[in-house]
């Protein structure tokens, strides 16, 4: 019978079992990598708005669910909830939560830093709305941002 795959012939003779601990390749190192840019990202948040995500659930998922992407849309992320602003938000029966999603940033951007760049933005885009700024007053700032100083 021909050797199992895994252990060399010369470490099965030995009695040595190898543990294959890879994880799960490439898919699960840029999960890995995609959680550090996210973090990275919360960590350059001042306070006082820091704060303000102390009762925000931050998840991280490769895509968003059938239904929360419009058809011909890249949805970077999502946030659910009461906004800071609303009247009774401290009363609110289930935490706020932002969830940012890892494929859309893969495709949108190759390279490192304008993933990490891309992945800041769109955490401070769903801060936004946490803090009770609409879409289109988010997508001013973020044009004016993106233009030139004079």
């Amino acid at each position: 019978m021909p050797p199992a795959p895994g252990p060399s012939a010369s470490s099965a003779r030995s009695g040595a079992v190898l543990i294959d601990i890879r994880p799960d390749d490439e898919e699960d190192r840029r999960r890995d990598a995609f959680e550090r840019l996210v973090a990275d990202a919360l960590a350059t948040i001042p306070s006082p708005f820091a704060e303000q995500l102390a009762t925000v659930a931050i998840l991280i998922e490769d895509e968003p669910l059938p239904g929360q992407e419009q058809p011909g849309t890249r949805l970077f992320g999502r946030y659910e909830g009461v906004p800071r602003t609303a009247w009774g938000a401290d009363g609110a029966p289930l935490p706020s939560r932002i969830t940012i999603f890892r494929r859309a940033h893969e495709q949108a951007h190759a390279d490192e830093f304008g993933r990490s760049e891309r992945v800041r933005s769109t955490v401070l885009h769903e801060l936004a709305h946490h803090l009770g700024v609409d879409e289109a007053r988010i997508r001013s700032i973020e044009s004016d941002r993106r233009q030139p100083s004079r």
